[in-house]
C-alpha cells in the first residue's frame, strides 16, 4: 500500500510541477506586449505629422486605432498576470504601491469575464471604425455591405457570448449559495 501511495504521490507532484511548462508561454505573451508597443508607437508617429491637416473623421479613426491597440494591450496584461497567478504561481513582487488592485483577486471566472468584455470592446471599436469609413472609396472596396454585415454579426456573437457567460456565472454563484 505504501508503494502505491508513494507512486501516486510522485505522480501528483510531477503533475503539479508540470504547470511550469506554461511559464515560457507567459514570457512569450510579455514579448507580444512589446510587439504591441512597437505597433502603437509606429501608428502614433504615422499620424502625428498629419495632425494639422487631418479631417475630424480621420483624427477620430486614428484615435480609435490607438485605443484599439491599448485595449488589446490591457487584455494581454490581464491574461498575462491573472493567468500566471491562477495557473502557475503567485507573483512574488511584495507589497509595492505599483501593484494593481485586481492582481491576485481575479479568478478564472473573473478572467473569462474580463476577456470577453475586452474582446467585445475591441470588436465594437473595430466596427465603429468601419462604420465611420462608409462612403470612402478605399474602404468601400475592402468593406462592402456583405463584409460590414458579417462584422456586425460577429460582434453580436461576441456580445451574446458575453451575456451567456455572465448568465452561467450568475447561475453557478446562485447554485453555490443555495447549498
Amino acid at each position: 500500500m505504501s508503494q502505491d501511495n508513494s507512486l501516486q504521490t510522485r505522480f501528483e507532484k510531477t503533475l503539479f510541477a508540470s504547470r511550469w511548462m506554461m511559464a515560457p508561454m507567459y514570457l512569450g505573451l510579455s514579448l507580444s506586449l512589446a510587439m504591441l508597443v512597437v505597433v502603437f508607437v509606429r501608428e502614433l508617429f504615422y499620424y502625428l505629422p498629419q495632425v494639422l491637416v487631418m479631417s475630424a473623421d480621420k483624427s477620430i479613426l486614428a484615435v480609435l486605432t490607438l485605443i484599439d491597440l491599448t485595449l488589446a494591450a490591457n487584455l494581454l496584461v490581464i491574461v498575462l498576470f491573472s493567468g500566471y497567478e491562477n495557473f502557475v504561481s503567485k507573483l512574488n513582487i511584495g507589497e509595492t504601491e505599483d501593484r494593481a488592485a485586481w492582481m491576485g483577486t481575479v479568478d478564472f471566472g473573473g478572467l473569462k469575464m474580463k476577456l470577453i468584455a475586452s474582446i467585445i470592446a475591441i470588436s465594437g471599436i473595430h466596427l465603429l471604425k468601419r462604420f465611420m469609413e462608409i462612403g470612402q472609396a478605399n474602404a468601400d472596396k475592402v468593406f462592402g455591405d456583405r463584409e460590414l454585415m458579417w462584422l456586425v454579426v460577429i460582434h453580436m456573437v461576441f456580445v451574446l457570448s458575453g451575456v451567456f457567460m455572465a448568465l452561467m456565472d450568475w447561475l453557478s454563484a446562485k447554485a453555490r449559495k443555495a447549498k
